[in-house]
């Protein structure tokens, strides 16, 4: 009986052990999948200015897609976080006005592609202020302006942005939770 006990507390301290090592393994893993999700598949990104508003309020948080332009084009419409020319490090958040082979321009308070005036709903003012001569988007490139056109730096500052720096679409809004919901 005497050698059972002593095997029954190396059972057990064994049993600890590997109860140890499988929550360390675990642990490991689920931290792996999420940066993994997070860099292939979906990632959160916060709002830090007031160029998305009405659309994007400072302090939204939104989660990206960031596989979508894997299998489709980014399309006029598309809010998109990317790395502008001017400032390849940070991460913008705008929507798409015009893809390659389109032409730009502000005139007239309002936005023209390919010559026609748009009806944009989710702009915060109407009325665009000053000007940007007509311009044709390079094919491979898209061109962006924040929703609070009056507010932004965006394509009409840095120029268009290459489809390659595009890191993803933004789908929905997470935070506040007053605000969930998909964009």
């Amino acid at each position: 009986m005497r050698f059972s006990r002593v095997g029954s507390r190396r059972q057990e301290g064994s049993s600890l052990l590997g109860s140890l090592v499988e929550i360390v393994v675990i642990v490991g893993a689920a931290f792996i999948l999420a940066l993994l999700i997070q860099q292939f598949v979906v990632k959160p990104f916060y709002i830090p200015s007031e160029s998305m508003e009405d659309t994007l309020v400072k302090g939204d948080r939104v989660l990206v897609n960031r596989f979508i332009y894997r299998f489709s084009e980014p399309e006029r419409g598309d809010v998109v976080v990317f790395h502008p020319p001017t400032a390849p490090q940070e991460d913008y958040i705008k929507r798409i006005v015009a893809v390659g082979g389109q032409t730009v321009a502000v005139h007239d308070g309002k936005l023209y592609v390919d010559g026609e005036p748009q009806d944009e709903p989710y702009v915060k003012n109407p009325s665009i202020n000053g000007t940007f001569p007509e311009r044709e988007v390079p094919e491979g490139s898209v061109f962006m302006m924040g929703d609070n056109r009056n507010q932004s730096g965006d394509s009409r500052v840095f120029g268009p942005v290459e489809e390659s720096r595009i890191l993803g679409k933004a789908f929905m809004v997470y935070w506040p939770p007053g605000k969930i919901g998909g964009l």
